[in-house]
């Protein structure tokens, strides 16, 4: 039998959305004012889920206090009150879109997991914005 436990968290941070090896008219066309040179902020919204079985010992698919523990560690330390372009070494030639994001937090996660054990993060950029990551 398998379970979803999830956990919610959230982390404020800026980013700029635009590519090295475009000019400024490509960029404002089609980053428009995500392009901005000073960056922009979001107050992002996540859960992150976890399926696996039951651990007859302990009642447990994860211990959420091991969850929790992990999304401090791998997303809120490094990326709360960040830039991301300029403070977190995955973004220094990855565009922060919501969708890159989203796949750097799951890569982060997904190593402190049990590989038998699904995991699913989504993430809200915006409480009306949001992309879906499962490692597919």
């Amino acid at each position: 039998m398998k379970v979803t436990v999830s956990r919610r968290a959230h982390f404020n941070a800026a980013h700029r959305l635009y590519r090295k090896d475009w000019g400024e008219e490509q960029n404002n066309a089609v980053f428009g004012k995500c392009n901005n040179h000073n960056f922009h902020g979001h107050n992002y919204e996540l859960t992150v889920s976890v399926t696996g079985e039951i651990d007859p010992e302990t009642g447990y698919v994860i211990d959420i206090k091991i969850l929790k523990d992990i999304i401090t560690q791998e997303v809120e330390e490094p990326f709360d009150h960040k830039n991301l372009n300029l403070d977190v070494p995955e973004f220094a030639d990855l565009n922060p879109t919501a969708e890159n994001i989203v796949v750097v937090i799951w890569n982060r996660i997904r190593k402190r997991i049990d590989a038998a054990m699904a995991i699913e993060v989504v993430l809200y950029e915006t409480p009306r914005n949001f992309v879906t990551y499962k490692g597919e």
